[in-house]
C-alpha cells in the first residue's frame, strides 16, 4: 500500500483547510492519505467549546462529503478528522473513507484532559473500536491522546489490525516530542503492526508525523516542517514479525481478565 502522509497546520478557516485537503488528494499518487486531527480547524483561542460546535456538521454535512466525493473520484482511500454532531452529542471523529464510502468512523474514546486541557468540555466520548479493510490492510482507527492507551491498540490488534492510523494534534511542552517518540514506537512494536501517525505542526503542535514498522523501526520522521510524503508499506512483514515475536498468540488473557475483574470490582 502506498501511503501518504500530510503533515500541516491547520487555519481557523474551515473551507480553507478542506481545499488544502482536496488539493493535497489530487497532488499525490497514494492508495491511502492520511490527515492529522483537527482538520476543521483550530481558533484563535485553540479548540473552544465556541469554535467547535461552531463548525461542526453531520456525518453527511459539506466537508465531510466533498472529502468522500473526492476519494470516489480518485478512487482512493482517506483517513481524516472532523467535528461530528451527531444525536449523541459532539465528536471529535476520525473517517476512514474508500472510493466515496464511509468505511469506518472512530469517535475519540480518550479525551484529552491533561496538561491542562479539557477537550470533554468539547466533545462527547466515544466507545467503539474502529476497524475496515482496505486492500490487503485491516485498518483500525485511533485519535493522538489515545496512545497514551495501549488497551485500545491491542483491542484493535486482536480484531485483526495490522495497520493502525492516528491522525493526531499533539501539543507542544517539555519532553512531548520524546514522548511521541516513545508511545508511536511502542504502540506499533508490542501489537507487531504497522502504526501511522500523522500530526500538525507549527505554533502549538510539536509534527513529526511518523510511520512504524511491526518490529518497532521508524521508517521516517517528517520533523517540524510542512511536509506530506509516500511510504509504501507490505502487510507481509506483519506476518514475518508475527512469527518471530508472537506476542498476540502468547497473550494470558485468562489471567488478564481475572486481573481486571478485582481491580473494577466484578
Amino acid at each position: 500500500m502506498r501511503v501518504a502522509l500530510h503533515q500541516f497546520s491547520v487555519k481557523a478557516g474551515k473551507e480553507e483547510n478542506l481545499k488544502r485537503t482536496l488539493s493535497l488528494i489530487e497532488s499525490f499518487d497514494a492508495d491511502l492519505h492520511v490527515f492529522p486531527e483537527y482538520l476543521m480547524g483550530v481558533g484563535e483561542r485553540g479548540v473552544t467549546r465556541d469554535y467547535v460546535h461552531a463548525n461542526a456538521e453531520p456525518l453527511d454535512g459539506p466537508f465531510n462529503s466533498r472529502i468522500l466525493e473526492k476519494s470516489r473520484e480518485l478512487g482512493v482511500a482517506v483517513v481524516f478528522t472532523s467535528f461530528t454532531r451527531e444525536e449523541g452529542g459532539t465528536y471529535n471523529a476520525a473517517i476512514l473513507a474508500e472510493q466515496g464510502v464511509i468505511r469506518s468512523i472512530y469517535r475519540k474514546i480518550h479525551l484529552f484532559d491533561a496538561f491542562g486541557y479539557r477537550e470533554s468540555e468539547v466533545f462527547s466520548h466515544g466507545s467503539s473500536l474502529a476497524l475496515a479493510q482496505v486492500g490487503q490492510f485491516t485498518i483500525g482507527l485511533a485519535v493522538c491522546f489515545d496512545l497514551r492507551f495501549p488497551e485500545l491498540f491491542r483491542a484493535l490488534a486482536l480484531k485483526g489490525a495490522n495497520l493502525i492510523v492516528v491522525p493526531s494534534a499533539w501539543y507542544r511542552g517539555a519532553y512531548k516530542v520524546e514522548q511521541w517518540w516513545t508511545l508511536t514506537a511502542s504502540r506499533a512494536h508490542e501489537n507487531t503492526l504497522f502504526l501511522v501517525a500523522v500530526n500538525q505542526t507549527g505554533e502549538l503542535f510539536t509534527g513529526h508525523s511518523t510511520v512504524v514498522s511491526p518490529m518497532g523501526h521508524r521508517l521516517l520522521d517528517l520533523g517540524e516542517e510542512e511536509r506530506s510524503i509516500i511510504v509504501d508499506i507490505d502487510p507481509s512483514e506483519v506476518e514475518e514479525a508475527r512469527k518471530g515475536v508472537p506476542v498476540l498468540r502468547l497473550l494470558r488473557r485468562d489471567l488478564y481478565v481475572e486481573w481486571y475483574s478485582n481491580l473494577t470490582g466484578g
